[in-house]
């Protein structure tokens, strides 16, 4: 009909206005228009057809409705613009509460006092039979449970979990008899010959029944009086106290809004209902924030040694904070509640609590995965022997990465949680965000990093282990020094390109793009090739030396004017260790040669001077007879040919040389010689080869001789040289 009226006004205007500015004889056209719009609107068909076009014409003119602005800056400044508003809003309902509740308290002299006693009769008669059965019942219950918790004392968690439930459903079945009582004395006594009961006996035995029903789950949770039962780590004393303020406060607040303000909105006034909500609320919130004064010591103490085991990290840090200041949140959190339920009861609260319970539920899911996360962290991997045989550091690598992995994962539950309470109390309309294009965008962007890279740890503790497999001298045949060095080199390699190419990935995957830094790099890389050719010298030479094999991890060498032990070989440098325990970096720039001393097999040349007068022969045999007295020592495993009997090299200022060689395994060529060394000294001294050797003479000056100051030969015995 709007539709209609619109489109009258608008045949109508041009029509009038028109008729101004035309002379008489052209308003009957006017006038004929009007007539055939009554015309058309008379007619079912035609006034069907003109509703169709308008829709059509309507649908055609609207404005597309642009989407809704999900970003966060958008969120912000519209939950911003409703908090002022609802704070305004808020001020002024506060007023009008307490005006209406003057009128309905003014309105209650007005009401049936007399029907109202008659109702109360009943209920009171209700309420004692009720109350006083399950006082009576409670009795039998306790007793139950004793015996209950008095068998499961000392069992296993099972019994204990057995033994609360058997005490719930002892509880709850007392519940359940006296809720049935107090029905057969609303139906029989207070209902007589009728067998009906009012409304408000009706009332009574429901608010019964859920508040008993809410302070049994209580009970159950605490169990004050048994500690056998009690599956929270409480004390007696704590378990007691909790238990009484919360069933005092459910009680206060269960009959209140259950029971007494509809039994006085029905049979007194609604002015009494609100005052006496309105007083039920305000002791409530006093109770609860009373509540809260006492035990800001004790908590704030539990959350410090929290932080304490922690060993004060940032989650420690959080807890100590929140144990400072945690009353006057909670204190602000109750004094907003009675506001809140003072302006709008009906909208607002129900928000409010149900906000509450979901980032309660939150904060519970939270502590519970980071608990089992810190508990899987503290507790460690232990793989299995076999495992452990084969890849020895495979343990502790993981324990290296996965508290690492775990920490990303407690931050991201953190977050969640974070995100979880904001969306319950409006703060961010995160599902919504996460639902839209941007939203997903930007979500599988971090999922597909977050995934990148864990497939990048996954990988290099895999090839690590593989490598460390290949390398465990235990398990198969054992790797040559040139596999352990091949290997080396891979696993660094394959690491660095891991990295990098892990990084690439990880930053494309969010929305970087890696064009630039990959031209970024060569254009660095370029200058710095130009800048630092001695690195690109090693580098290239290292890939020259590994190519031709010339020395692996474990080999002795003589390379850049040093020898020793290769410990260590990159694609740069080699890292030798000298006999005196010296640790060499040498970069392979300046490397012009390498002496490999144990590739393929080993010589250890004696070459013995003799005295001139020595027999050669018998010389050469002592030396044949010390080879073979060594073959028979555990160097001879290590010998591979008989003895290289040289002979004479040369001849010297004072003795004859001699040489032979012995053939070795790589590098056990210094071991055996050390010991055909000896062998010698002992053969030529049974057999009286002399070994010759420089002598000095000390010859006194002229001066000392015509003094008569000459040292003579030291007396048998003496102390010093004695003088002439």
């Amino acid at each position: 009909m709007r539709v209609l009226a619109l489109l009258i006004l608008l045949l109508l205007a041009p029509a009038q206005a028109m008729a101004q500015f035309l002379p008489a004889e052209a308003a009957p056209a006017s006038e004929a228009g009007i007539d055939e719009l009554i015309r058309i609107i008379e007619n079912d068909e035609t006034r069907a057809m003109l509703l169709e076009r308008l829709r059509q014409t309507e649908e055609a003119g609207a404005p597309a409705e642009a989407p809704p602005d999900l970003s966060i800056v958008r969120q912000l400044a519209e939950y911003t613009r409703a908090a002022a508003e609802g704070m305004s809003a808020t001020l002024h309902s506060l007023g009008v509460v307490f005006v209406e509740l003057q009128q309905g308290l003014s309105g209650t002299m007005n009401a049936d006092l007399n029907g109202f006693r008659d109702v109360a009769i009943g209920v009171v008669l209700v309420a004692a039979g009720l109350f006083g059965s399950f006082l009576a019942l409670r009795i039998m219950v306790l007793w139950a449970q004793g015996l209950i918790a008095h068998r499961v004392a000392g069992r296993g968690w099972v019994s204990r979990v057995a033994g609360m439930l058997g005490a719930l459903v002892v509880d709850l079945g007392s519940v359940l008899l006296a809720w049935a009582i107090g029905y057969v004395v609303a139906l029989v006594l207070v209902g007589g010959a009728t067998g009906r009961m009012g409304i408000n006996q009706s009332l009574l035995l429901n608010a019964f029944l859920l508040v008993e029903t809410s302070k049994l789950v209580a009970r159950a949770i605490l169990q004050p009086r048994y500690e056998a039962l009690r599956l929270i780590a409480v004390t007696d004393d704590n378990a007691a106290y909790w238990s009484f303020w919360l069933g005092r406060i459910i009680s206060l607040l269960g009959y209140t809004f259950l029971f007494v303000t509809p039994l006085l909105a029905a049979n007194l006034s609604a002015g009494a209902a609100s005052a006496v909500q309105v007083l039920v609320m305000a002791t409530a919130v006093i109770i609860g924030i009373i509540v809260v004064l006492q035990n800001k010591d004790d908590v704030r103490t539990w959350l410090t040694g929290i932080a304490a085991r922690r060993g004060n990290d940032g989650t420690g840090q959080l807890l100590i904070l929140l144990g400072q200041y945690w009353h006057v949140v909670a204190i602000v959190y109750l004094t907003t509640l009675l506001v809140v339920w003072f302006t709008n009861p009906e909208q607002a609260l129900p928000f409010m609590l149900g906000a509450t319970v979901q980032s309660a539920v939150a904060i519970l899911i939270g502590v519970v995965i980071v608990g089992f996360i810190a508990r899987f962290v503290s507790a460690g991997l232990s793989l299995p022997e076999d495992v452990k045989r084969r890849l020895p550091l495979l343990e502790a690598r993981l324990h290296t990465f996965v508290p690492h992995v775990m920490l990303v994962v407690r931050w991201v539950v953190i977050a969640g949680v974070v995100l979880a309470i904001a969306q319950a109390w409006a703060l961010f309309d995160f599902v919504g965000w996460i639902g839209s294009d941007g939203g997903q965008q930007v979500a599988g962007s971090a999922i597909s990093a977050a995934l990148i890279i864990l497939v990048c740890i996954v990988l290099h503790v895999v090839v690590a282990s593989w490598v460390e497999y290949r390398l465990n001298t235990s398990i198969g045949k054992t790797p040559t020094a040139r596999e352990k060095t091949l290997l080396g080199l891979f696993k660094n390699a394959f690491t660095i390109a891991l990295v990098v190419f892990g990084l690439m990935l990880a930053l494309a995957q969010i929305g970087v793009n890696i064009a630039p830094l990959l031209a970024g790099a060569g254009v660095i890389g370029l200058a710095i090739g130009f800048g630092s050719q001695k690195l690109v010298q090693d580098i290239i030479t290292g890939i020259f030396i590994q190519f031709e094999n010339v020395m692996n991890e474990g080999d002795v060498v003589e390379a850049g004017g040093k020898s020793g032990v290769v410990e260590k070989l990159t694609i740069r440098s080699v890292t030798i260790r000298d006999l005196g325990g010296t640790v060499h970096l040498i970069p392979f720039s300046s490397v012009d040669q390498v002496s490999n001393m144990v590739r393929g097999f080993s010589f250890h040349v004696a070459e013995i001077g003799v005295a001139y007068d020595s027999d050669i022969a018998e010389v050469k045999q002592a030396m044949h007879d010390a080879f073979d007295q060594l073959m028979q020592t555990e160097h001879g495993e290590s010998i591979i040919d008989e003895l290289d009997m040289q002979g004479i090299i040369a001849f010297a200022d004072s003795a004859v040389t001699v040489r032979a060689r012995i053939k070795t395994l790589p590098g056990k060529h210094w071991a055996a010689g050390r010991a055909y060394s000896e062998l010698v000294k002992t053969i030529f001294a049974e057999r009286g080869i002399e070994i010759p050797y420089p002598h000095v003479t000390y010859v006194q000056g002229g001066e000392a001789r015509a003094s008569g100051r000459v040292l003579l030969p030291r007396p048998s015995g003496g102390k010093g040289p004695a003088s002439a």
